[in-house]
């Protein structure tokens, strides 16, 4: 076996395909938010403006998380020294912990290191606490659900997205007994469509199914204290299990469920993927109970998100661009052909300084190749007339005309 040949060719594949997927190296400057430097290959520096990035709020410049965690690592040093269950657990955990309990009104919480690793854990996990239990999961659940489902070594079924006659069907056709789980998440990254909450709950509760929602790009900027869509609607309790992040809108790092007290106890006991995985710093953990904290009380910060997605949804319907529009803060434009987009990202970036990664298959369906921006407080109006204008430029007069972008 030639192992290099295979590996150049599985690189190749990505080439020929136009998926292959290349890093920029950039800089974030604090107090300048959404602006940063790249690193271009000859080491020289250009600035940009991050128009991709999940940091929603901006909340990984404010002062009040940096001084939680400069006063941590002052305190503690900078690594937690271990597992949550060897030495791992400290102050700013338990307190993160309580914090995150709080929002979502739950007896407990559990930290994970990564939205990611808290999907994966807690759905793998569960058929162990529950023998027999059938997952029932919306097929555009994001990679880290369907890890979690697919390696649980239970029984899954697929609906299709946001179908509720299609769930329904699927949960008529098992055996009423067995233990259940619809898995689904409040709004959809790619598309930024919201799922039909109320609707899930009642059929979860007409067939006897726990839920469990994904709130990762809903928290901190939905709902009563940034709790996320399911708050905003006040269905928050009839879900038995919420998933969200802190890498997004509270603008550090980690991730974690609310649910029941024994619910956590359980995923705590039996989940690899916590008992084996060193904690998230002290230093991070403080920084993201204070971005919780303050985000509970800072509606008007929301507000401002609302409305600058509002805005560029606005201006691109108004240039006839193919936007997707949902009534969410995500924006995705599409393109359609993964080269054309790679080729429109790699224009923006070097002609006009504007940082927009393509999303290409397998995050997104063949033929939906797109550019998703994120617009978010820190981008004002000066942001925002750059991109308008770029797009303007690229769309209408370069060499790929509208009809080529759009597939």
């Amino acid at each position: 076996m030639d192992y290099t040949a295979q590996l150049d060719a599985a690189i190749s594949r990505l080439h020929d395909e136009g998926r292959y997927r290349t890093f920029i190296d950039i800089e974030r400057k604090r107090g300048q938010f959404p602006h940063a430097t790249w690193r271009k290959d000859d080491g020289t520096d250009t600035p940009v403006t991050v128009w991709c990035g999940n940091d929603y709020l901006g909340m990984g410049q404010h002062p009040v998380v940096l001084a939680a965690m400069h006063e941590a690592v002052d305190a503690t040093g900078a690594g937690s020294g271990g597992t949550r269950n060897i030495s791992g657990t400290t102050v700013y955990h338990k307190r993160l912990e309580a914090e995150l309990a709080s929002l979502h009104q739950k007896e407990a919480a559990l930290l994970f290191t990564s939205a990611y690793i808290a999907n994966d854990a807690t759905l793998s996990t569960l058929p162990k606490l529950f023998p027999g239990l059938i997952i029932y999961s919306d097929a555009l659940n994001h990679a880290s659900m369907i890890e979690g489902v697919r390696r649980n070594g239970g029984a899954k079924r697929i609906f299709r997205h946001n179908d509720l006659d299609h769930l329904r069907a699927l949960l008529e056709a098992d055996d009423p007994a067995a233990p259940k789980l619809i898995a689904f998440e409040s709004i959809y990254s790619m598309d930024g469509d919201f799922a039909p909450i109320e609707a899930i709950c009642d059929l979860a509760d007409e067939f006897g199914a726990l839920t469990y929602i994904d709130e990762v790009h809903a928290v901190g900027m939905y709902g009563p204290q940034g709790a996320g869509v399911a708050a905003r609607d006040g269905l928050m309790g009839r879900i038995d299990i919420i998933n969200g992040t802190l890498a997004k809108a509270y603008g550090v790092m980690g991730g974690y469920i609310a649910a029941s007290e024994k619910m956590c106890d359980a995923i705590r006991s039996y989940a690899p993927g916590f008992i084996f995985t060193t904690s998230l710093p002290p230093a991070v953990a403080a920084g993201a109970a204070a971005s919780v904290a303050h985000l509970k009380t800072d509606d008007g910060l929301r507000l401002q998100h609302q409305t600058q997605a509002k805005i560029l949804k606005l201006r691109l319907k108004g240039m006839g661009l193919p936007i997707i529009d949902h009534g969410s803060h995500i924006v995705p434009l599409i393109v359609g052909d993964p080269v054309h987009t790679k080729k429109l990202s790699d224009m923006l970036l070097s002609e006009f300084g504007i940082y927009v990664q393509p999303i290409n298959f397998p995050t997104v369906p063949r033929g939906t190749e797109r550019l998703r921006f994120t617009p978010s407080p820190v981008h004002g109006p000066r942001e925002m007339d750059a991109l308008v204008s770029a797009l303007d430029n690229l769309w209408s007069h370069c060499a790929l005309n509208r009809a080529e972008l759009a597939g």
